[in-house]
């Protein structure tokens, strides 16, 4: 793997139980990508951009809800609510790379995700759940990405190169048969995160 492509999150398994320190976990539901589609992932950040923080390839991920700062009593309403989703398995594949915001400031390197619709309807079952319980409804629309790199300071020179460079990106399709809960802890070497519950569809 490229060392620009691998920040400093290297703590991924040593992780003490959240609630057993002061700090609250931030909680976050999102699908795991295969390793294949990580390494292909992995691949495009060999294109060498500076001023920008590249995301750990193990750390890759397709978010469905980020939800915050929880205490244990909401963690667990919402460990339970999201057992209610039923779905059945999809392919998905992702395609092209962009950022965000578009422009001249972009913050986020992005892949992005082929449309589906099964993909929309897992999403919204999410949000659903998650109101019923009490969490408030996310304001933003669902953009399905899969974040490569957070840009630091100024506009770094290059970026227009690795957009057009992969421009026509595309990886193989994969099977989606579960989602996850996901908790992201801060510490002085970044995130670290951890699966807290698997969620199958069958």
């Amino acid at each position: 793997m490229p060392d620009d492509c691998v920040d400093d999150h290297e703590n991924r398994d040593i992780y003490q139980y959240p609630w057993e320190t002061s700090v609250m976990p931030r909680l976050f539901v999102a699908i795991e990508l295969p390793e294949s589609i990580k390494e292909g992932l992995n691949g495009l950040c060999s294109y060498g951009i500076q001023g920008v923080n590249w995301v750990n390839p193990n750390q890759f991920h397709l978010s469905l809800r980020f939800i915050g700062e929880v205490d244990q009593g909401t963690f667990d309403n919402i460990a339970d609510t999201l057992i209610k989703i039923k779905g059945k398995p999809f392919m998905l594949s992702l395609t092209g790379v962009g950022t965000f915001p578009q422009g001249k400031s972009p913050k986020v390197i992005w892949a992005g995700v082929t449309k589906n619709e099964q993909l929309i309807h897992l999403q919204k079952k999410v949000e659903t759940r998650l109101n019923q319980i009490g969490i408030q409804k996310e304001k933003k629309r669902f953009s399905p990405h899969i974040t490569l790199a957070r840009v630091k300071g100024k506009l770094p020179g290059r970026i227009g190169d690795f957009l057009g460079y992969h421009s026509l990106y595309h990886s193989g399709e994969f099977e989606v048969d579960s989602f996850h809960l996901f908790s992201s802890v801060l510490n002085p070497k970044g995130a670290i995160y951890r699966k807290e519950r698997e969620y199958p569809l069958i």
